[in-house]
């Protein structure tokens, strides 16, 4: 007997923490796949294929909404890059944030998706996390400078995805249409002579989302100096901007999404202006990319496809500015929360930076 409630003392000592904790949702998806990698970046070290187990964007996460009471609720998301292959565990620049949502919208600070990524994510319908990367969309390469005293400069591995140190505000629903705005400050960086004036990046978005169809358009600007120094003579254009428009429609077991971007807010080096000793070496005259998705569903079986072209608008002698991306991939759902997949990325390229690539990706996900 005094076993017993013992038991029900410990057990309700327990529960009282997980009671108290009920709006919080615990949650995560593995997602890891066996790739074969044939990649031409015309660098002369660069080997042959290779077959490679690879993490997927696996995450750990939890997120939960408070009520405060009229109408007025705290909303909070800690999520963690997890890499269930080769380590590297609770990084990655995923979404962390806290804020209030009420009549007046959303608000919220942290790390957060940009609205330029829930315009052009109409597009990031595949699996493998090589299907949406530096080539397929402008936002695909860039996560800020970073300038050190003596003016060198270094990129992030992260994208337009998601932008660390950001206010970010979303409106409430007006029958389909919504607005969203982030302002990324980061007070280190601003005190870096010529990386911003004060806010580091903005990014506005105007959507449509009603039954099947989406619409959507977005600007993002970094308002920086335009003769930032990179040292022994070399400088860079930091005054960088780009916009895209999404489209999607999504009806029965058809679905299409289509986008368009147009800037130089993209990679670094190829895209902006470089200049030595005043004299300009290396410019664009703002790089378009557009990119075409569709998926066909039937039963618990899913395939999908895409193409798209990137220019980069650089006149390279013996280099192409045009990089061709396409893509197709089937998936099969063994429920609503475990998949597994097959799909083929490949690219047709002569870029300066760029090659020829093909990549065949099986992979499985579980979400919970």
């Amino acid at each position: 007997m005094k076993k017993s409630v013992l038991a029900l003392a410990v057990a309700a000592a327990l529960a009282a923490p997980l009671a108290a904790q009920a709006d919080t949702i615990l949650y995560g998806s593995a997602r890891v796949s066996v790739d074969y990698n044939d990649e031409d970046t015309n660098d002369p070290f660069n080997g042959d294929g290779n077959w490679d187990v690879v993490n997927n964007d696996s995450r750990l996460g939890v997120q939960g909404v408070e009520d405060l009471g009229g109408g007025l609720s705290a909303v909070y998301q800690y999520e963690f890059g997890v890499d269930v292959t080769e380590g590297g565990n609770f990084e990655s620049n995923r979404p962390k944030f806290v804020g209030l949502k009420g009549g007046f919208g959303t608000v919220t600070l942290g790390t957060q998706e940009t609205p330029y990524y829930h315009v052009a994510g109409v597009t990031d319908i595949f699996n493998s996390a090589k299907s949406f990367g530096r080539t397929a969309w402008l936002g695909g390469s860039f996560n800020g400078f970073e300038i050190d005293a003596s003016g060198n400069t270094s990129r992030g591995l992260g994208s337009l995805t998601r932008l660390e140190n950001s206010l970010y505000y979303s409106t409430p629903d007006f029958n389909g249409f919504s607005g969203e705005a982030m302002l990324v400050m980061n007070g280190a960086q601003n005190d870096t002579e010529g990386y911003s004036n004060n806010i580091d990046i903005w990014n506005i978005a105007a959507k449509y989302s009603n039954g099947p169809f989406f619409a959507g358009a977005s600007y993002i600007a970094l308002d920086g100096d335009s003769n930032v120094s990179l040292g022994d003579g070399f400088a860079v254009d930091l005054d960088l901007d780009q916009w895209n428009i999404g489209l999607g429609y999504s009806s029965g077991p058809f679905s299409v999404g289509f986008i368009y971007e147009q800037g130089k807010l993209n990679v670094f080096g190829l895209s902006n202006t470089i200049t030595f000793d005043g004299v300009r070496l290396l410019s664009n005259d703002n790089a378009n990319n557009w990119y075409l998705t569709g998926e066909y569903r039937f039963g618990n079986n899913t395939i999908r496809g895409a193409y798209g072209q990137l220019d980069t608008k650089l006149d390279v002698p013996g280099f192409d500015d045009k990089i061709d991306n396409y893509l197709v991939g089937y998936q099969y759902d063994f429920s609503k929360r475990t998949r597994v997949w097959i799909e083929y990325i490949g690219r047709s390229a002569n870029d300066i930076e760029f090659g020829d690539a093909d990549a065949v990706s099986i992979g499985t996900r579980v979400d919970f």
